[in-house]
């Protein structure tokens, strides 16, 4: 399962967690994981191509990691939209992804 970790504090996001697989099919067929997968990384690439110092991210075997998030307007709707595209998979996938 894939479980997503939200950190925020006062309606500002902080930082994102990803960890783990969906486990939905066989590596390289999995529909749920290449969802996470584009949703997470187009997110981050939008971010940083408005600004470059707006978050680091660290990705590992584990899953992927996004901090120091600015707070700004562009960088914090980017990442809500990443999450509420995150939850509509939820709604369709519950075994298989959650948002914390």
């Amino acid at each position: 399962m894939i479980t997503v970790k939200i950190t925020k504090e006062n309606q500002i996001f902080e930082g994102i967690q990803v960890l783990g697989h969906a486990m939905y099919d066989e590596y390289g067929k999995d529909i749920v994981c290449s969802a996470v997968s584009s949703i997470v990384t187009t997110t981050i690439n939008a971010c940083l191509s408005f600004d470059n110092k707006c978050l680091t991210y660290l990705s590992s075997a584990k899953g992927l990691s996004i901090k120091n998030l600015k707070q700004d307007k562009i960088t914090q709707t980017l990442i809500r939209n990443m999450i509420r595209m995150l939850k509509e998979l939820e709604k369709k996938y519950k075994d298989y992804i959650v948002i914390k």
